[in-house]
């Protein structure tokens, strides 16, 4: 946000007339709303891996280490979709939905 805008912010709240009253509304508007698209296009990518990441649940009964679901579903990931980020879907995004047995490595199985 410019330093102009929180100027003309500052001397409206203070009782100031400012006649950008809309344009300030408007830029303020667009930094709370800067990170929106980002955010929802992360969720609509993990939304995608859990599809592909469930399906490679499906053709076993073993449970399953990170690499080996990875190794699965590569193909069908969102472009860059890493195993770190597969990784953190399984312990963050999806962990009501797997789980988690200890050991080394962790394995991983559909709740």
């Amino acid at each position: 946000m410019r330093i102009a805008t929180l100027k003309s912010l500052v001397s409206f709240l203070n009782g100031e007339a400012v006649e950008n009253i809309d344009a300030i509304k408007a830029e303020i508007e667009a930094e709370i709303n800067k990170g929106a698209v980002a955010k929802a296009e992360k969720a609509a990518g993990y939304d995608t891996a859990w599809d592909a990441v469930r399906e490679a649940f499906t053709h076993t009964t073993t449970p399953l280490t990170v690499a080996e679901i990875f190794e699965a579903v590569e193909a069908n990931l969102p472009d860059g979709f890493t195993k770190g980020k597969v990784q953190y879907g399984l312990t963050h995004n999806w962990a009501d939905k797997i789980v988690k047995i200890e050991g080394k490595p962790n394995t991983y199985r559909l709740a």
